[in-house]
């Protein structure tokens, strides 16, 4: 295969049927993203809940590429993060972390979906994975743009409020999910 072929593959990857999904996805993720509790300096948000349905109707690639799609939306200032709010000062905000967090975090569940289509508990697994993950990012980002808070205060306002929650819009996804793609059959 020369150069020329590889590329024109390389382009085919994407048709507009995939692009039509991605874009439909991002969509979700504007709607569902801005919804949210504010219960301190981090609120709760569906941003995640949205990843998960994107991954499961999408597949990893597909998924991840929408969530960078709405990151870019709200990164011009369209008003589809946490709270309504966008533009790069969301970004550079003490939340800012969770928001590169959750490329990570698609990636990783994304992964164990695709590589144990039929394991739920797996499922589970990964998406605790990238949630720790973006966990992970989310509250470093909030150590370093915050001052007074030690590292226990900031899993306090940071991690622990989320927890359950977040397991449950993990379950949600899990249940949820594979029934709607199972009717998208042929559409997706």
């Amino acid at each position: 295969m020369n150069a020329i072929d590889k590329k024109t593959t390389a382009l085919k990857q994407f048709q507009t049927k995939d692009l039509a999904q991605i874009a439909l996805m991002a969509a979700v993720l504007c709607i569902l993203g801005p919804i949210s509790l504010p219960i301190g300096p981090v609120p709760i948000s569906l941003t995640n809940l949205a990843i998960y349905f994107s991954l499961y109707l999408l597949g990893t690639k597909k998924g991840t590429i929408s969530y960078l799609v709405y990151m870019l939306i709200g990164l011009i200032g369209l008003p589809v993060f946490s709270g309504m709010q966008g533009g790069p000062q969301k970004l550079f905000g003490v939340t800012g972390g969770y928001i590169i967090g959750f490329i990570f975090m698609a990636l990783i569940a994304g992964l164990f979906l695709e590589k144990w289509p039929d394991k739920l508990w797996l499922h589970l697994s990964g998406m605790l994975l990238g949630t720790a993950v973006c966990y992970a990012f989310g509250t470093a980002w909030f150590l370093v743009l915050t001052d007074g808070y030690t590292i226990l205060g900031a899993l306090a306002v940071c991690v622990f409020p989320f927890i359950i929650g977040d397991v449950i819009k993990m379950i949600l996804a899990m249940v949820i999910a594979p029934q709607i793609r199972r009717r998208l059959t042929g559409i997706l």
